[in-house]
């Protein structure tokens, strides 16, 4: 993966530096849209509200052989729990749950409701991928650049 030049848009946005590199952000982004995308892959419409590990479960039950699947959780949970507690708040960020501005709060937020499998919740979210990537333009950063 080429290495991005990270440009932040307003010295306001300066405050919301990432603990997890956007990079991965991003290539994470990537796999979870190839994995949400596969036609066997059903996820209701009414996705959790907050970490729910049986819910996430339940729904991604039958797909742990998807090496997909594996390669994006393996991912999550190589990670420390504050890059994780991050990944959650930017997908809450983006989903509109809190403002750009309240960036500590989120981070909080994720932090009081941290399970270790955060790659389940995430992978088991509807509109997770756009959640993300609109956290992440947010934040100031661009999947795109």
């Amino acid at each position: 993966m080429p290495h991005r030049e990270w440009v932040r848009p307003s010295a306001a946005k300066e405050a919301a530096m990432l603990n997890v590199n956007p990079d991965l952000v991003c290539n994470l982004i990537q796999r979870i849209r190839e994995f949400q995308a596969q036609e066997d892959v059903v996820i209701p419409d009414d996705g959790p509200t907050s970490y729910s590990e049986d819910w996430a479960m339940q729904v991604l039950a039958g797909h742990a052989d998807d090496l997909t699947y594996q390669e994006c959780v393996e991912t999550i949970a190589d990670l420390e729990p504050d890059q994780q507690m991050e990944l959650v708040a930017l997908m809450w960020l983006g989903r509109g749950d809190f403002e750009a501005d309240d960036w500590s709060g989120a981070r909080a937020a994720a932090q009081q409701g941290w399970t270790p499998r955060t790659g389940e919740y995430l992978l088991s979210t509807p509109l997770a991928p756009d959640y993300l990537e609109e956290g992440l333009e947010a934040l100031g950063y661009d999947c795109h650049q």
